[in-house]
């Protein structure tokens, strides 16, 4: 049987599909959308639930304040689970399982008669998230070269950005013009879409049998305890500014507060994309000392800011700070574990961001009433100082 002539084989080269050609970005690409979908259908739900609480449910602002909070409650729990899973029995498993319970949250939402019926459903969409994003950030890094690692995790990221950014607008618009239970129905659709995707796609490499029962670390490792907490004191600024801008400019007279947040967002977005490099050919150490000192600098020129333009040059330059934080810390972690405690690694770092969401609003809110709007951004950029510094002191143990 005589050789396919070059010319013959040409058509079938000129044809084949991206995903013959470039396995691992094409697989990048798939875990990227399956995360964007899974984080869109939680966007969704954050403009709508205050309305169908205080609407539909007939309840107060104490209820609408535990059923959007009940979320981080499962999704700081279940991310330490959903690393060692995913290391015991593969990203792929671990991703897919929690969308199907993000969709199943979707469910729940629709049918939902009463606030308990839905505290429970926030609780399984806040489990599904925490394995969402868990499992998703561990295999965006396993496919990446080891030198783009850092270019990886920001790419992620901005899935989960993607998500938060859109997701609302578009559960707006589907409960205006339709109908609560249209939002609910996308809520479902959108995961179970993300989780059917996961499906299609190849697993980076086989589970691994982690030898010997768990440790007493198994699930919190020593490598994600430094950068967790650095992320944590970032994540103070963070809920400062998405809390407090408004009311600190309108208290100074300034109109337009909502802009700031925005700029703030775009300069993530943006300086994501334009930096993505960074943490891979700088340093993950470096990126993280500089990214805290910058988003440090930016919270004290909104503490002092006597202008909106001066607030929206405060706004992007913590935003700069702030894009770089998370890649540049996650790779801090991955780079000090080995593949099999990957997953682990991540899940303990990420729980890490919820944390200092959850702690950094209380803490704002309590400095805001004992002194003053401005004193919030102080404390928000004392807190990212310490992120630096963290960042900055050399690490002495693996594992």
């Amino acid at each position: 049987m005589s050789a396919p002539s070059p010319r013959a084989s040409a058509p079938r080269l000129l044809g084949a599909t991206l995903a013959e050609r470039h396995p691992g970005i094409a697989a990048s690409a798939g875990v990227f959308a399956a995360a964007l979908l899974a984080f869109l259908a939680i966007g969704a739900a954050l403009p709508v639930l205050p309305g169908y609480v205080r609407g539909p449910l007939r309840s107060g602002d104490v209820a609408v304040g535990i059923v959007v909070g009940a979320f981080a409650l499962t999704a700081v729990v279940c991310r330490p689970l959903a690393g060692r899973q995913a290391d015991v029995r593969g990203r792929r498993a671990v991703l897919i399982a929690g969308a199907l319970a993000m969709a199943l949250g979707g469910v729940l939402y629709l049918i939902s008669t009463s606030v308990a019926t839905l505290i429970v459903a926030r609780l399984v969409v806040g489990a599904g998230e925490g394995a969402v994003y868990t499992a998703g950030a561990t295999w965006a890094v396993d496919l990446a070269p080891e030198d783009r690692r850092g270019l990886a995790l920001g790419l992620f990221g901005l899935a989960v950005w993607g998500g938060l950014s859109l997701g609302p607008l578009a559960g707006e618009l589907l409960r205006s013009n339709v109908s609560y239970d249209a939002v609910w129905i996308a809520t479902a659709v959108l995961p179970f879409a993300g989780a059917v995707l996961a499906l299609r796609l190849p697993e980076p490499r086989e589970a691994e049998q982690i030898e010997g029962e768990p440790g007493p670390l198994a699930f919190f490792p020593r490598a994600a305890h430094r950068p967790g907490l650095a992320l944590a004191l970032a994540n103070i600024g963070y809920a400062a500014l998405a809390g407090f801008v408004i009311l600190h400019l309108r208290a100074r007279g300034i109109g337009g507060g909502a802009s700031v947040f925005t700029a703030f967002a775009v300069a993530v977005f943006a300086s994501r994309i334009a930096l993505s490099q960074v943490p891979d050919r700088a340093g993950a150490r470096r990126t993280a000392t500089i990214a805290g000192a910058v988003e440090a600098l930016g919270l004290t020129i909104i503490a002092l800011a006597q202008s909106l333009a001066v607030a929206l040059a405060g706004a992007v330059v913590v935003g700069i700070g702030f894009s770089m934080l998370f890649p540049s810390l996650a790779l801090m972690v991955v780079g000090k574990v080995g593949d099999d405690r990957r997953g682990s690694a991540l899940g303990a770092f990420t729980a890490f961001f919820d944390i200092g969401v959850g702690v950094g609003g209380p803490l704002a809110g309590a400095t805001a009433a004992l002194a003053g709007y401005p004193a919030v951004f102080v404390l928000g950029a004392v807190a990212a100082a310490c992120t630096a510094v963290l960042a900055a002191a050399p690490a002495t143990h693996r594992g």
